[in-house]
């Protein structure tokens, strides 16, 4: 994965905070710690501003010659480019969607149609099943084979030499997590990526966990083909996806037939949402100013490393204080490793649900259940109740993370 040393300072958190109006919240006679990330992050005042901005002054369809409909391509184009800056891609490359899960049914069934029966798709135990469940409902249409690596549930990581063995003749795509939205595991995509087209497979890459916690790098990792969704990175429910050009020029996509027929607007099926794409540029936008640069894709990129500099540090006293809880099982890599700011943790004799749900009357929002990700908190044998997942963003601060930490004791003490 790109290094994360060097990376330009931040701007205080305090000022990353007063951006977002969600954080003068209160509940039950407290302020708000929104831990709820890796579900959703909250989003940024500017985001909202942008697209009240497009919907009331600029609202049109597209390739039209008034001047709002001009208006529309135009802020389209500025959102393309800001995506692309955010992976490293070009603009031709990057298309919009609803969300990942979206856009990577309608690509898997794109790629299906040059596949034939008894060709292989390599999947992971440790991936949400938005990367799992479309290369499976491709199986089921297509009589393809697909083939599961094991993960490690001690370790909370992939095993690879299971990975290696998966791969055959008939492997035409490996789908593979940049980081698991469960355990926060963080994956080398780019070895990942060397084992497919050694074997001259493809490589897909879900990074919807990812983005909003470690640089984006589609020509340095070597991906064909990379989705994300920008409600996890400030921004609001929309889906973004790159593509190789010349992957993108001969995917036989359903389409419309009078529809374009040039990438990347050959993958936007109708019209689209307009003004989640103008927020989608606008939440580039404000991950970009968090760090200085002289273009915007090296202040995103000083700005995604000192954020995930920062997270290693919120979870490393994240994870150390829940590991003196006593009752509390904590699951996945230990921090140092390689990992996002997201833990996974149990309560002895208490559920998920009502852990969480105790935690509101703090003024604590964490999620519980499986997060779709379900094979991975089944192999953790948590799957009759699910985990508690506790995730830190860019607006988390450390007196959040300890008041968390003392309300999982006080509960667990309970």
């Amino acid at each position: 994965m790109t290094s994360v040393h060097g990376a330009s300072a931040l701007i205080p958190v305090s000022d990353i905070r007063a951006r977002f109006p969600a954080l003068s919240r209160w509940e039950g006679g407290h302020p708000v710690a929104y831990f709820d990330g890796p579900g959703g992050t909250q989003v940024p005042r500017e985001v909202v501003e942008a697209m009240n901005d497009y919907l009331f002054h600029h609202n049109a369809n597209t390739h039209w010659e008034y001047p709002s409909s001009q208006e529309t391509d135009a802020r389209l184009a500025e959102a393309r480019a800001a995506a692309a800056d955010l992976l490293n891609a070009s603009s031709d490359e990057v298309a919009f969607g609803n969300n990942m899960t979206t856009i990577t049914f309608h690509v898997s069934r794109a790629l299906g149609r040059r596949w034939s029966a008894g060709d292989e798709v390599i999947v992971t135990e440790l991936d949400h099943h938005a990367n799992v469940a479309p290369w499976r409902e491709l199986a089921r249409d297509r009589g393809l084979v697909v083939r599961t690596v094991r993960m490690d549930p001690a370790s909370g990581t992939l095993d690879w030499d299971d990975l290696r063995r998966a791969f055959t003749p008939r492997t035409r795509l490996l789908a593979i997590g940049a980081a698991s939205n469960a355990l926060g595991t963080i994956t080398d995509v780019a070895a990942a990526a060397r084992l497919a087209h050694e074997a001259g497979a493809l490589c897909y890459v879900d990074a919807v966990h990812y983005a909003a916690h470690g640089v984006i790098d589609v020509k340095a990792w070597d991906c064909d083909f990379l989705a994300c969704s920008a409600y996890k990175f400030y921004g609001p429910h929309a889906g973004v996806f790159y593509g190789r050009r010349a992957l993108i020029d001969e995917l036989d996509v359903p389409k419309l037939e009078p529809a374009p027929n040039v990438g990347p607007e050959r993958l936007e099926t109708g019209t689209q949402n307009h003004e989640g794409i103008v927020g989608t540029g606008a939440a580039v936008e404000f991950l970009a100013s968090l760090a200085q640069g002289n273009t915007r894709r090296e202040r995103l990129t000083n700005s995604l490393a000192a954020l995930h500099a920062r997270g290693d540090k919120l979870v490393t006293r994240l994870w150390n204080g829940l590991r003196e809880v006593d009752g509390v099982t904590l699951y996945g890599v230990a921090p140092g490793g390689a990992r996002t700011p997201t833990i996974i943790f149990t309560v002895a004799g208490r559920t998920s649900t009502e852990v969480a749900r105790a935690l509101v009357l703090r003024g604590i929002f964490a999620s519980n259940g499986d997060f779709y990700a379900v094979t991975v908190i089944e192999r953790l044998g948590q799957a009759a109740d699910g985990v508690l997942r506790a995730g830190c963003a860019c607006y988390t601060t450390e007196g959040e993370v300890d008041r968390l930490v003392t309300a999982v004791a006080d509960i667990a003490a309970r």
